[in-house]
């Protein structure tokens, strides 16, 4: 489990600098794929609870650390984020194509969600998504677009980011 959630940081935050270099400069609404958020989804969905909530703490951690967010923000929003999606194994069959597209689309939402709410709470502090921007709908349409290709991309390092006795697809 350590080492699974060891890479996964590292797969993050490898996508982590490739959203803020290359994909900023294909912007669309100012808005960028998601592709970390991509990764703990698919580490959580594979593994389990405990290493998704584990992954999303970490890269959460390392990601505020990196940027000017409020510190343990993003690590809050992983870690929930790891964990609802780490209940969800093994409980349907993870075809090639419809459940990564609605696994991403439902960690963006709630992404969204809880950083609207958390923003309710800190008026000012907390940065959110304006519901009637294109941004949240933009990066919506990017997460779920790029999702299949990902996790088909993730598949191919199964023995780094998934549990050797069954954690697999």
């Amino acid at each position: 489990m350590i080492k699974n959630i060891i890479w996964t940081v590292i797969f993050g935050l490898v996508a982590a600098i490739l959203q803020s270099t290359l994909l900023s400069h294909f912007a669309l609404y100012r808005a960028v794929p998601d592709i970390a958020l991509g990764i703990i989804v698919y580490s959580a969905y594979v593994n389990g609870t405990m290493t998704g909530q584990f992954s999303g703490f970490f890269y959460g951690i390392a990601l505020d650390l990196l940027s000017a967010a409020p510190l343990g923000l993003n690590a809050f929003v992983r870690t929930i984020i790891g964990a609802l999606t780490g209940l969800m194994k093994g409980t349907f069959f993870l075809d090639v194509f419809l459940l990564p597209m609605f696994l991403c689309a439902s960690a963006t939402l709630i992404k969204a969600l809880i950083l609207f709410l958390l923003s309710l709470l800190m008026a000012g502090i907390i940065p959110s998504y304006p519901l009637a921007s294109p941004l949240l709908w933009t990066e919506l349409a990017m997460n779920t677009f790029i999702a299949p290709f990902l996790f088909a991309l993730l598949k191919r390092f199964n023995s780094l980011l998934t549990n050797e006795r069954g954690g697999g697809m």
